[in-house]
């Protein structure tokens, strides 16, 4: 009786093939349906990011002379071995390095807390407050940056209050240093570094702490054992966001930093505008985007590595 009732295997194998058929033109009008939805953002990216980029390449391989007329037709690598063999060159991308790492450690130790405080709050202050913390993207970067520039300044508030105070005998140069930067940097992002931090917490399960408590932990033990381990992803992507934003920030280090203290972005800026060198400073742009390319994918690489590696 079973052996009437089986269905034997080819006859199996011809009903899984017309199943797939008949479901093809179902799969194909999703995949229509999809790229109809890619599509859009896919222009988008490629009208505004891409072809700008390519464009950018392609003028850092011409030449300069500004005796014969400024960039020249032909095509070299000239421009990219000057950039590399250059100590000049050396120092405005290691001081740029040094302050995208320095920014971005500061924003995770006054961010991270910051936002951990915010969340445990309870409402109205905690939306008042998180409105305080993140009013300030609502700014403009150069008129938050020309407000620390009055504060800085050789009579600005700071130096005048520890003056009138009797603490200093004269202005402190404060403007035009690199901690004046940093601390201008990390006011511009501390914020994006909050709500990175914030999204993670969303996700926090609150029992987990209460058990810890319950079992004896004190609260540095559950805020480093238990509640750190579960905001890691968000404290990862929001280093990666301040580094990447410092690493080409301009109009901060532009007006702070001042024409000394000069970075990537700020160089980039003089050649093009300055010596009217627009090769060498497309051939820096694509140096600096380059490198931050790799240090950020690097990064990732690393942290996806120790995290597998610890979960098996």
């Amino acid at each position: 009786m079973s052996a009437a009732t089986s269905t034997p295997p080819g006859v199996s194998a011809v009903h899984e093939v017309k199943a797939t058929a008949a479901r093809s033109p179902e799969i194909a009008s999703q995949r229509r349906a999809a790229w109809t939805l890619v599509m859009p953002a896919t222009l988008y990216f490629v009208l505004l990011l891409a072809v700008p980029l390519v464009m950018t390449f392609v003028l850092s391989l011409h030449g300069f002379d500004a005796n014969l007329g400024g960039v020249l037709p032909t095509i070299s690598l000239q421009h990219y071995a000057d950039i590399l063999t250059d100590s000049y060159f050396y120092e405005i991308f290691l001081r740029t390095l040094l302050l995208s790492v320095g920014v971005t450690l500061l924003c995770v130790v006054v961010g991270v807390p910051e936002a951990y405080f915010l969340f445990r709050m309870r409402d109205p202050w905690r939306s008042l407050c998180l409105v305080l913390v993140l009013g300030p993207l609502l700014i403009s970067v150069v008129v938050r940056t020309l407000g620390w520039s009055i504060l800085l300044g050789r009579e600005g508030l700071i130096n005048t209050v520890l003056m009138k105070v009797g603490l200093i005998g004269h202005p402190l140069q404060m403007l035009f240093t690199m901690g004046a930067v940093t601390v201008a940097l990390v006011h511009v992002l501390v914020p994006l570094m909050v709500l990175s931090v914030w999204t993670s917490l969303t996700r926090l399960d609150p029992a987990v702490a209460h058990a810890a408590r319950s079992l004896g932990a004190g609260r540095a033990t559950v805020m480093w054992r238990v509640v750190l381990p579960q905001i890691t992803p968000g404290v990862l992507s929001g280093s990666l966001i301040v580094f990447a934003l410092t690493a080409s920030a301009f109009a901060t280090p532009a007006l702070i930093g001042g024409r000394r203290l000069k970075v990537v972005a700020t160089t980039a800026y003089d050649e093009f505008l300055g010596t009217l060198n627009w090769p060498l400073g497309a051939a820096i742009a694509i140096v600096l985007l380059i490198v931050n390319v790799a240090i950020i994918a690097g990064y990732n690489r690393a942290l996806e590595r120790r995290f597998t590696r610890r979960l098996g």
